[in-house]
């Protein structure tokens, strides 16, 4: 069975940090093109950080705040936020598919998903 499940969220002041963990089960997802994507209420779900089709890619509206690292040899990839703003809060979702990705923002193109991780910043 393939899974991927999300962990790390929760509540942090603006200007914290927290790291979110996507671990991956079922097959070795180290050669798969992988994203995170987050969604808050009453907006469509957006990209936010990625490995595709060869290219590291960030959402101008996390980038130099957030880092991501892709699948390891354990399976687990990690999404590092810091200086988190109240706009960043939304639920938290890594993706990933087994064929290269042609557009990294679809998110139909997105195969496997985890069930999503909360992330709130209060102000």
């Amino acid at each position: 069975q393939v899974e991927l499940v999300e962990s790390g969220g929760g509540l942090v002041q603006a200007g914290g940090s927290l790291r979110l963990s996507c671990a991956a089960s079922g097959r070795t997802f180290s050669t798969y093109d992988m994203a995170w994507f987050r969604q808050a209420p009453g907006k469509e779900r957006e990209f936010v950080c990625g490995w595709t089709s060869g290219y590291t890619r960030y959402a101008t509206s996390v980038k130099g705040r957030f880092t991501f690292s892709s699948f390891n040899m354990q399976n687990t990839a990690y999404l590092q936020m810091a200086s988190l703003k109240p706009e960043d809060t939304a639920v938290y979702y890594c993706a990933s598919s087994p064929r290269p990705i042609k557009t990294y923002s679809s998110i139909a193109e997105y195969v496997y998903w985890g069930q999503g991780t909360q992330v709130t910043v209060s102000s």
